[in-house]
């Protein structure tokens, strides 16, 4: 299962449109709150969420609900004033931790809470915002202007020429760590034109006929993640050092071994990381190993 996905909530859109609703949910004594610190989750031994009572949520929290557990409210609280921080070591590791469906959970939860963060003014006119629809949305009452939460959408590609793939890797990056290229979509573009100009402008590499692979919510801050891989007119590799510190093309064969644990050239992205499913596919996609890349 790709990270971040297979929630098991109801999210609960009857009650974000229904106010008599929302004050029932926020009522029954079966509700639980998601339990976070500085947005990083309890998780039990067992891979599980740590969930608490609404009584432990500050006065000045804003309850956003994260949807229902059969007839169960689930929330997330949202603080004035909160803003996440990094991935910290602590964070990933409550993420390697975490069972798939519960990942989307938390996902979900900090993306809206970061989302309130950001967002406590009104971004035509200036005034403050309060939320509404059950923590989905924020209305500004000085102009009527509703704000919703906004996903922003990212390529993440593999490159392929003669068998093997081209990764990359930011000086953030733990490491020995490579990873597939990303970069946001611009406005008036397409996923396949975004594919293109992302692998030119960071390795200088000309790329055609894209294929998507999947896609993944990413909660830092708040994206999707549109999984594809190209095919390269060449590997020469002229790369953009403000981008990357290093990029190298990795045979099918070595991908295959660094994912089954053996050592090699590169350290691989995390389980939960799309890159990692991509590379796993592409891996396992023996149908173009091989093919042509020239025009």
């Amino acid at each position: 299962m790709i990270g971040f996905t297979g929630g098991t909530l109801d999210r609960g859109d009857a009650l974000r449109h229904d106010p008599a609703l929302f004050a029932a949910a926020l009522a029954d004594p079966r509700a639980r709150l998601l339990r976070l610190d500085a947005y990083r989750p309890e998780v039990t031994e067992e891979g599980l969420l740590g969930w608490g009572g609404l009584a432990e949520a500050p006065d000045e929290a804003t309850l956003v609900l994260l949807g229902m557990d059969g007839d169960r409210p689930r929330f997330a609280a949202a603080m004035p004033g909160d803003r996440a921080t990094g991935r910290s070591p602590a964070l990933f590791a409550a993420l390697d931790r975490l069972r798939p469906g519960e990942a989307a959970t938390y996902a979900a939860a900090r993306s809206v809470l970061d989302w309130h963060a950001r967002n406590g003014f009104c971004a035509t006119c200036g005034t403050p915002t309060a939320p509404f629809r059950a923590g989905w949305g924020r209305a500004c009452a000085t102009c009527g202007t509703e704000h919703f939460p906004r996903v922003d959408p990212v390529v993440i590609m593999l490159a392929e020429h003669d068998d093997r793939v081209l990764l990359g890797r930011q000086p953030a990056f733990p490491a020995g760590r490579y990873s597939a290229l990303a970069g946001f979509l611009e406005p008036g573009e397409s996923i396949e034109e975004a594919v293109a100009r992302e692998v030119r402008e960071e390795a200088g590499i000309v790329v055609r006929d894209v294929r998507y692979v999947a896609s993944q919510p990413w909660p830092f801050a708040s994206s999707l993640m549109i999984a594809c891989v190209a095919m390269a007119e060449s590997d020469a590799i002229t790369l953009d050092e403000n981008e990357l510190e290093d990029a190298i093309w990795v045979s099918r064969a070595t991908v295959r071994a660094v994912l089954a644990g053996e050592p090699g050239p590169f350290l691989p992205p995390p389980p939960y990381a799309i890159a990692h499913t991509l590379l796993t596919t592409w891996a396992d996609d023996d149908s173009r190993g091989g093919a042509e890349t020239r025009s």
